[in-house]
């Protein structure tokens, strides 16, 4: 009996070990980081205009393909309703700053953005907007000034940028300026491929487009698919770089319909960044190696979407302020590293997660 007990037990410690094993064979590895991120920013978008796209698209929205969903809190760090350029700041420099501050610090010291960290990793860099390329959001990737409104200045810093892409709206900061400088010139001679008229066929290394002397037209006055087709192209430029890429694409406008109280504005520039994000997503589904972020620098408005005269099967759009709301704002992820955007948390973690997935 004790010669069958201790060969029973001798089996039942085989057993555990075998399962044990068994286990850790199969216990699955830590998911891989993502090699590229793209940030997609819709200028003004809250939950209403997110809606919006819902019940004014002609199909599903392209929003509702992200598994990953948070928010984040944007008061600037002088004020409880931030700007676009405190907003884009805290994205690209991972610091709270005061409204109208581009790449400085609350003292109006510089700080570093994404693009100039990445330079570091041998990464490439791009922006993309239906604004000018100087304005408040597009600027706090690449410059530093004390006042959004020093579009002269922002276009100077732009040349010497860490940036691989470029394209939007402004040539006339660039062309047409109080110094008469001709950074057209400055820019080509930094290794850029410049196009004033159209979006290229061509991939050159370093491109930078610019589609108007001032800012792109409304979507619905005819600006056409540019949003899009700027973004495919800064994914087709800046991904010749094996080392990754990070790129940002602003959706400009959706904010200024939202200043304006314009709905059919605002929804235009809404259904127009939601194709363009379809067509990252799509992408990014076959790369496997890009992780993508939508959000917004804040609300712009106070867009509702309610009943129309108390008909519950009539939307009626309207506005509770030509300003900004103070409202917090939707974070949406999809792809390796997503899961880290999930929660409540400061706009500055835009910044901390993706450099944090980055390293």
């Amino acid at each position: 009996m004790k010669i069958l007990g201790s060969l029973l037990l001798s089996v039942l410690l085989l057993s555990c070990q075998n399962q044990s094993s068994e286990k850790e064979v199969t216990t699955t590895p830590e998911s891989k980081g993502p090699k590229n991120v793209i940030l997609l920013i819709g200028d003004g978008m809250g939950v209403s205009q997110m809606s919006a796209a819902q019940f004014y698209g002609e199909s599903t929205p392209n929003l509702e393909r992200f598994p990953v969903v948070g928010l984040i809190k944007t008061s600037s760090s002088a004020q409880l309703i931030t700007d676009s350029a405190a907003g884009a700041t805290a994205f690209a420099c991972g610091a709270k700053s005061y409204n109208g501050a581009v790449g400085v610090a609350s003292d109006s010291t510089v700080i570093e953005n994404l693009p100039e960290m990445l330079v570091k990793q041998n990464m490439s860099s791009g922006v993309v907007a239906t604004s000018t390329i100087t304005h408040a959001t597009p600027a706090s990737f690449y410059a530093h000034v004390v006042s959004r409104n020093m579009q002269e200045d922002i276009a100077l810093d732009l040349v010497e940028s860490e940036l691989n892409y470029f394209a939007g709206g402004g040539l006339k900061y660039f062309n047409q300026r109080s110094d008469e400088k001709d950074l057209l010139s400055e820019l080509q001679n930094k290794g850029f491929a410049l196009d004033t008229t159209a979006i290229p066929t061509t991939t050159a290394e370093k491109m930078g487009i610019f589609m108007a002397v001032n800012a792109l037209p409304k979507f619905i006055e005819g600006r056409g698919d540019f949003l899009t087709q700027a973004s495919l192209k800064g994914i087709d430029c800046l991904s010749q770089n094996e080392n990754g890429y990070f790129l940002m694409i602003e959706s400009s406008q959706i904010d200024w319909g939202g200043h304006d109280n314009d709905a059919d504005y605002l929804i235009g520039e809404m259904l127009d960044f939601d194709k363009t994000i379809g067509a990252v997503l799509d992408y990014a589904q076959k790369d496997g190696e890009t992780l993508v972020i939508v959000t917004a620098d804040h609300e712009t408005g106070g867009f509702t979407l309610a009943a129309n005269e108390g008909d519950y099967n009539s939307i009626a759009s309207s506005f509770s302020t030509g300003g900004h709301s103070a409202t917090m704002i939707p974070v949406l992820a999809f792809g390796p590293g997503a899961e880290a955007f999930t929660g409540i948390y400061e706009n500055t973690g835009i910044f901390d997660k993706i450099a944090a997935a980055l390293k």
